[in-house]
């Protein structure tokens, strides 16, 4: 039987601002407990307001490990204003740009997981250069451009450890979905072809691959 959250937890994760349907969320807590097992951090790329973040500092705690999380906070391309995402209360009434970390430290604070996270703020690329810690699991939900998926592809997933998992949201393998989910789709097949990751399952958009032994990750 896969892992399932406890009530107040599923409850949190259901409250807190953010896309990611239940029965994904699901999928993704199963993965998290799952990479727990290895005694590793949990990653995620794309932290929004929290809402993933709350299932992967949940199995984190559980697992006795940490669960980090990157993000400039400044919103993705289509959560921008003019956007069918955006969301005006994320603006930062006196700059006037996206500013999603208060509602994301809220977030935590309301499920009682501050001190099971570590916040990364800036951009993935730069924090992935600097990056040299093994993790149980990457979990990419960034930017939807080539640039960023790939950029977030390339910088976290030579980082997954042997055994680890490697999971993408937003796979959408149709091409009517070019600005949502094609460039997540793009990054999965080349997880698939470097030979460094075999797929475990598929929930809708959610794709979830181990960690081998051989394979090249991010160069396939």
């Amino acid at each position: 039987m896969h892992a399932a959250p406890e009530p107040e937890i599923h409850a949190a994760f259901e409250a807190a601002k953010g896309f990611m349907p239940v029965h994904e969320g699901l999928a993704l807590y199963a993965a998290a407990v799952e990479a727990g097992r290895l005694r590793l951090p949990l990653l995620e790329v794309g932290t929004y307001c929290g809402r993933s973040t709350v299932l992967l500092a949940d199995a984190a705690r559980q697992a006795g490990v940490t669960a980090l999380t990157v993000d400039h906070h400044r919103g993705s391309e289509e959560q921008q204003p003019g956007w069918d995402y955006h969301d005006p209360e994320t603006v930062d009434p006196e700059i006037g740009l996206m500013d999603t970390l208060p509602t994301f430290r809220r977030t935590l604070h309301r499920a009682g997981l501050e001190e099971n996270v570590v916040a990364l703020v800036g951009r993935s690329p730069q924090i992935a250069a600097l990056w040299n810690t093994p993790l149980g699991l990457v979990f990419i939900d960034g930017g939807h451009t080539d640039e960023h998926a790939a950029a977030d592809y390339e910088g976290w997933a030579p980082h997954v450890a042997e055994g680890g998992l490697l999971v993408i949201h937003d796979v959408f393998p149709d091409p009517v979905d070019e600005f949502t989910g094609q460039a997540p789709y793009r990054v999965y097949l080349r997880a698939l072809r470097s030979g460094g990751f075999t797929e475990v399952s598929v929930t809708d958009s959610l794709r979830v691959l181990r960690r081998t032994e051989a394979g090249t990750c991010a160069r396939g």
